[in-house]
């Protein structure tokens, strides 16, 4: 599984010397791509990491969970993490091509999600399965790498980490030792076979990650299992370039795909000609 009937939410609680700051994830179950959004929340204000995929009313769990101003910011601009961006007034967005142009919405990728065997649940009562397209958002600032929100007591810093997409990147936040890994990193099959993908790119992204783990107590990944302990990091790197040498046997996946398992990992790609 990457795998509406509603969108749910589980917390966790750090607790620094000076206040409680807390992190709750927020997932819309019964979907085969399991995507985790992620609401962190400082003294002053919360910023939503991924936003779903629309089919349920995220905006609304998310302002159940805080009455603190609310900002998005998106681990990659694929569908299943942007659905209800439109929703929110502040959405932050890298400042790539690829950013601007899935801003613009699909109905397409969108379609793709609610195909026969993505969905093992009911979906939403009233929800328009023929009309259901990602909307378009409004960016109301770009972001680049090393760049820091300041969400009072709390400061996450944007590491770009292009490969799955041009604009991926992860959160860090160094205080309370999280590294929030979108797509770059989570257990499950890695999808890296769409044609935006960059091997090149996205292995110098997960050495980036590896050489931060000294830094991480918790990795938080943006499907399926949310948690991870930060040694899954350098072990990544050997795993990845262990297929990309051709050290790996590919298994036959979905069509036109295969998957390549290395240690604990599993990468998904597209099957050669």
């Amino acid at each position: 599984m990457r795998g509406s009937k509603s969108t749910a939410s589980r917390p966790a609680f750090l607790r620094s010397s000076t206040t409680v700051v807390s992190v709750e994830e927020v997932y819309e179950p019964h979907q085969s791509e399991e995507t985790i959004s992620y609401l962190i929340t400082g003294t002053k204000r919360a910023l939503l990491f991924d936003t779903g995929m629309g089919i349920s009313d995220i905006r609304k769990v998310a302002t159940g969970l805080t009455k603190l101003p609310i900002a998005v910011l998106n681990s990659h601009t694929h569908n299943d993490h942007v659905g209800g961006n439109w929703q929110f007034d502040t959405v932050y967005g890298m400042d790539t091509d690829f950013t601007r142009a899935n801003a613009r919405g699909s109905r397409d990728d969108a379609q793709a999600e609610l195909a026969p065997g993505e969905i093992c649940g009911e979906l939403p009562w009233g929800f328009n399965r023929k009309a259901y397209a990602t909307k378009p958002w409004k960016i109301t600032a770009y972001k680049h790498d090393g760049d820091r929100i300041d969400l009072g007591g709390r400061t996450l810093e944007i590491v770009a980490t292009p490969g799955h997409t041009p604009d991926a990147i992860c959160l860090l936040d160094r205080d309370h030792g999280l590294l929030f890994t979108g797509d770059t990193y989570y257990p499950g099959p890695i999808w890296l076979f769409r044609p935006e993908t960059d091997f090149d790119a996205y292995d110098a992204s997960i050495r980036r990650l590896a050489a931060l783990a000294p830094q991480v107590r918790m990795v938080l990944g943006a499907h399926n299992v949310p948690v991870a302990p930060p040694s899954v990091l350098p072990r990544l790197v050997p795993a990845f370039e262990a297929v990309r040498a051709g050290k790996v046997s590919a298994t036959p996946a979905s069509p036109g795909k295969i998957l390549y398992k290395a240690d604990d990992f599993s990468f998904l790609m597209k099957a050669p000609r």
